[in-house]
């Protein structure tokens, strides 16, 4: 009897070790710019972007191609991988299929990307050709 007790108890202490793994690993963070404030984020410190072509076509996806390339997805690997809500972090997430069939990190349903030509810590397109840094007010 005692051993079952042990092995339930390791077992829940692995479940709570997974699901505190999980959420430390949360697609995004909220990172303080000197220039535009609290913006969104990958973990390494890129800023997200948001197109105002595809908010306005309803959350549609619209770059594709070349577009992708200069302005790269934030790809997912499951719907699972994605809390709706990230503590510290303002919105809901979500995810949505690309034409190419991956899964792209939506906020407030609404892809965001980062910008190819960027390093950790830089926002270099902010209102560039309907392109915007992702705030976080």
């Amino acid at each position: 009897m005692r051993l079952a007790f042990l092995l339930a108890l390791a077992g829940a202490a692995l479940v709570l070790a997974s699901a505190s793994g999980a959420a430390s690993r949360a697609p995004v963070i909220s990172y303080k710019d000197d220039s535009f404030g609290a913006i969104l984020a990958t973990p390494k410190k890129q800023a997200l972007y948001f197109w105002s072509v595809e908010k306005r076509a309803g959350g549609r996806i619209r770059c594709t191609g070349a577009c992708a390339r200069l302005w790269p997805p934030l790809y997912v690997t499951s719907r699972a991988a994605v809390p709706k809500r990230i503590p510290g972090v303002k919105g809901s997430f979500g995810v949505i299929r690309r034409p190419n069939g991956r899964l792209q990190l939506t906020r407030n349903g609404v892809a965001v990307y980062t910008y190819a030509h960027e390093g950790p810590k830089q926002v270099l397109c902010d209102n560039v050709d309907g392109w915007f840094v992702v705030r976080l007010r």
